[in-house]
């Protein structure tokens, strides 16, 4: 009766443990999705104001984290994130750190600095301003 007793008990506890982390490494697993780049380019402003439609304002990127912004950052590191590959089945931002959530954290710091339509904001770095855009790979590689 205690066997049994230990063994369910068990069950309950390794199970859904054992389905929570292979629940973790599936999505990065599976790929086989669109793939999406941050793209930084230097911008003028005119006028005050970034050239773009309903855009009137800059976020400064000074004290953006790498580890909180790496798509960001490595965008205006190099002039292109690293890869994010949404995922086969769209699943895969449910738990993983996307582009598309560093966006949506910069238009809820400042809803004016950000065109969420055209996934696109504009930051400031050391007196140089940048257009950020999160860009498929067909159009960053040319194919």
């Amino acid at each position: 009766m205690r066997r049994r007793t230990l063994l369910l008990v068990s069950a309950f506890v390794l199970v859904p443990l054992v389905l929570l982390v292979s629940l973790g490494a599936v999505p990065g697993l599976i790929g086989g999705g669109d793939v999406y780049y941050v793209v930084a380019s230097e911008v003028d402003l005119q006028d005050g104001e970034p050239p773009e439609a309903n855009v009137t304002s800059t976020i400064a990127a000074e004290n953006l984290s790498e580890n909180r912004f790496p798509y960001t950052t490595g965008a205006l590191e190099d002039g292109r994130s690293a890869a994010y590959e949404e995922g086969r089945f769209g699943f895969e931002s449910a738990f993983t750190h996307t582009p598309f959530d560093e966006f949506s954290e910069f238009e809820t710091w400042n809803r004016a600095a950000t065109d969420p339509e055209a996934d696109v904001v504009y930051l400031e770095r050391n007196g140089t301003y940048y257009r950020l855009e999160i860009t498929p790979a067909s159009d960053v590689d040319g194919s």
